[in-house]
């Protein structure tokens, strides 16, 4: 499988290689991310098919809470990149054992966080619906009172 380089990212910096963001503070570490936040790690690739690879290896680790085991701190908790690199990396080899089985598990995953997304946008859209359906009741009743 292809390399990867995993860095702590500093705010302002941009990027030429494909990449995305790992979340490293709080319940949600390991949580991959298209855009950066002030407590994550910066994950570069060489193509562009593996860091979708890496992006949604990283999403079914996390889901499957096998980022949690690594989490240190009572108050914040977090991971190191150290523990968050050889998570990764297990993943991968445990991919490239069962190369196959795991683009077909990575491509399900893939098209369920797509079908996901747009039920979201359904539903913003529908709140957005409900919203103008209340003012719109609203301002003609108050039409009638006037």
């Amino acid at each position: 499988m292809s390399t990867f380089e995993l860095k702590t990212h500093k705010s302002g910096r941009t990027y030429s290689n494909p990449h995305f963001f790992i979340l490293n503070k709080g319940l949600n570490s390991g949580k991959p991310l298209s855009n950066p936040c002030p407590n994550c790690f910066v994950l570069q690739t060489s193509t562009e098919e593996a860091k979708n690879t890496l992006f949604h290896l990283s999403m079914m680790l996390q889901i499957g809470g096998f980022y949690a085991y690594y989490l240190k701190g009572s108050v914040i908790p977090f991971i190191s990149i150290d523990d968050c690199r050889s998570t990764l990396k297990k993943g991968l080899k445990s991919s490239d054992n069962i190369a196959n089985q795991m683009q077909k598990h990575i491509n399900a995953v893939s098209v369920i966080c797509k079908k996901e997304k747009e039920l979201q946008n359904v539903i913003d859209k529908m709140a957005v619906l409900k919203v103008a359906y209340i003012r719109n009741c609203f301002k003609i009743m108050q039409s009638k009172e006037a």
